[in-house]
């Protein structure tokens, strides 16, 4: 176990202090030392493969690929060592450090070994195994050759280099008809064997899961810098004739990356930004191209129009790469979007155009939820709306939601800045695609934010509503206790005081003046009593007690104008048969004083859950609620029930005054 955790600590031990040690001797050979660039690119790639394999060789101890880059960085880092060795100790200062030869026949011989912990690495990727049992064989043809290869080169008569042709190798040199031939079949098999190891990537890819999958596009990823190194080192070249810091970084970058990408498909560390990455990276690309190209064309023209030497073709070619900058960038995502990423592609159309419908307003943004789900091609996504004010997330109705669903789903949340704005529920297989859900919330961020606007709105008006009526019905309530405490109290008492006062006069002789005083009294007193019913009958009808149609006959009959009423048996909430009777009382009242009419039509009746007063004359009409007016007064006690109140009244047709009040179906 101690074995497991010391050597690769020792393996990246050994490969920091060669880096470092082939620093010095590359600086003490001077002129006859590499270039600073090839020093860099050597130190990079050792560091990065023993880095990552340290990593994985401590934490994934069962997967010998973190082993396998320990070994890769150690078989880069004594070539790294032997080149500035050699040419320190044979040319710079001949024999002042011992092995020069060795040094020299590494350098120069030992090229095959670079190959093997990379064949290695592709045949066993990611797991740590090979694809199938079949496939042994095809190890052991790539150990047998990279093996067999690596000896022969380093035994065959060749000719070194042309500064190192005076050095003589200190192993026996076999001649060209004694390694030729073997030569040809270990070349052949180590060229077979990285085919074979390119082809089981192929192979994992057909047949992999979509973690697998994943793993593998890192590697093929990081792969595809190796080719862009080239291109780069090429295309330098030929501009500028000589390699330069463009190649430096771009070879740098290759060697580097890959080891990274290997540890982050083997560790499964943000795994799934790769398919983000190879978007990106797919857009920036044709981005450039298409700079360069609008900045060539553009100072190019203007240079064979006004001259080479003049700044203004170089000013105008950078002011149209900037000019076309974003609109450039939007098209190349599209394009990149369409041909490698179609879900996201057809996702952020359908919220294109569920925004274009937003804007001409045929959608509503509470829909929003539902576009999502079809957007990510997830069924099951929800989208709760949170409400800061209230500490809870609701749902699109505004329904109160105390406890996310959190059975088997994921949950990703929507922010504006520091602002919370939603929680999307949603299927946890979604998340291995996070640039497609993160792209789809990002389209849908205004929306989401318009609808969560509208759902606070929404939920303040009905609290609103609900106050109202609250207050309203609290009014009711204490207008019928007064009822009550006037028909139970004092106008009982007044009735009880009439009668004895009745009783007293029949007392006394008829005719007599205290007969007569006290007569007048009984009358004062039935005054008071009948003022008292008129109060009691003011603060809530008493014919409600019999049903809402009783009292408005009986409001009916008591009217100074002809009333036909046609009302439903039907009994109704206190509250609402009480706002009805209002409403009927203050129109008919209205149809006298101010109508000239010669008939009203009274109906209620209750339809689709809703109770509908009408009340109906063949006035002069032109009515209009104002400020202040009995209809102002009707249609805020209608609106405080959660109803409302219409008044159609054309000048000379007569006035329809309607109000609808909810009521349970």
């Amino acid at each position: 176990m101690r074995v497991r955790w010391i050597a690769p600590w020792l393996a990246v031990g050994l490969t920091v202090a060669g880096v470092a040690f082939g620093v010095v001797l590359n600086d003490l050979a001077g002129s006859h030392g590499e270039d600073s660039w090839t020093a860099v690119a050597w130190a990079a790639a050792a560091l990065a493969s023993s880095g990552v394999g340290l990593v994985l060789a401590t934490r994934r101890a069962g997967n010998p690929i973190g082993w396998l880059l320990l070994a890769n960085g150690l078989v880069l880092t004594v070539h790294y060592v032997a080149t500035p060795y050699a040419d320190y100790a044979v040319l710079a200062e001949p024999d002042a450090l011992p092995g020069g030869e060795w040094a020299v026949l590494i350098h120069e011989r030992a090229w095959p070994t670079l190959f093997i912990c990379v064949a290695a690495i592709a045949l066993v990727f990611p797991d740590g195994r090979l694809p199938s049992p079949r496939w042994r064989r095809v190890a052991i043809l790539a150990t047998v050759s990279f093996a067999g290869l690596t000896v022969v080169s380093l035994l065959a008569a060749e000719r070194y280099s042309e500064k190192f042709d005076h050095v003589s190798s200190p192993l026996p040199e076999l001649s060209e008809a004694v390694v030729g031939l073997p030569f040809v079949l270990f070349g052949l098999g180590a060229l077979a064997s990285l085919v074979a190891a390119a082809l089981a990537l192929r192979v994992r890819m057909k047949r992999a899961s979509l973690v697998e999958r994943l793993q593998l596009r890192w590697l093929g990823y990081a792969a595809m810098l190796v080719p862009a190194a080239v291109v780069t080192s090429v295309v330098e070249g030929a501009v500028t004739g000589g390699d330069g810091a463009a190649t430096v970084i771009a070879t740098t970058l290759a060697l580097t990356l890959i080891p990274i990408a290997i540890g982050v498909a083997v560790m499964r560390y943000r795994l799934y930004d790769i398919d983000r990455l190879i978007n990106r990276t797919l857009v920036y690309v044709l981005l450039t191209a298409g700079l360069a190209a609008v900045f060539a064309a553009v100072s190019l023209s203007l240079g064979v129009a006004i001259g080479s030497g003049s700044t203004l073709a170089t000013a105008a070619g950078t002011l149209a790469v900037a000019l076309v900058f974003g609109p450039l960038r939007s098209r190349a995502q599209v394009l990149v979007d369409r041909r490698f990423d179609r879900a996201r592609y057809e996702g952020l159309r359908r919220i294109g155009r569920f925004l274009e419908d937003l804007r001409s307003g045929r959608a509503a943004p509470e829909a929003i939820g539902q576009v999502m789900a079809e957007a990510t091609g997830d069924p099951s996504l929800e989208l709760f709306f949170w409400l800061p004010a209230e500490q809870l997330h609701v749902d699109a109705s505004g329904r109160a939601v105390n406890q996310l669903p959190d059975t088997d789903r994921a949950r990703t949340p929507v922010n504006r800045g520091q602002l919370h704005l939603a929680t999307v529920v949603h299927d946890p297989r979604l998340a291995e695609r996070p640039d497609l859900l993160d792209s789809v919330i990002e389209g849908a961020g205004l929306a989401i934010e318009i609808g969560r606007l509208r759902v606070e709105v929404r939920r303040r008006l009905a609290e609103v509503e609900e106050s109202r009526a609250r207050i309203v019905t609290a009014g009711y309530e204490e207008r019928r206790r007064l009822e009550r405490d006037i028909h139970d109290g004092a106008q009982q008492r007044l009735v009880s005081i009439g009668l004895a006062l009745r009783h007293v006069q029949a007392r006394l002789p008829e005719g007599s003046p205290e007969a007569a005083e006290l007569d007048t009294t009984v009358t004062v007193v039935s005054e008071a009593i009948e003022e008292l019913r008129e109060l009691a009958r003011g603060v809530r009808p008493a014919g409600l007690d019999d049903g809402l149609a009783p009292a408005l006959r009986q409001l009916a009959s008591r009217a100074s104008l002809p009333t036909r009423v046609d009302a439903t048996d039907d009994r109704f909430d206190d509250g609402l048969e009480t706002a009805a009777y209002f409403v009927a009382s203050e129109a008919l009242a209205n149809a006298a004083k101010h109508a000239r009419a010669t008939r009203v039509d009274l109906t209620a009746a209750r339809r689709d859950g809703w109770l509908v007063v009408s009340v109906s004359d063949d006035g002069v009409g032109g009515a209009r609620p104002s400020e202040g007016s009995g209809l102002a007064g009707m249609t805020d006690r209608v609106a405080a029930l959660g109803g409302r109140l219409d008044v159609e009244s054309p000048p000379g047709a007569g006035t329809t005054v309607t109000a609808e009040l909810p009521c349970a179906s």
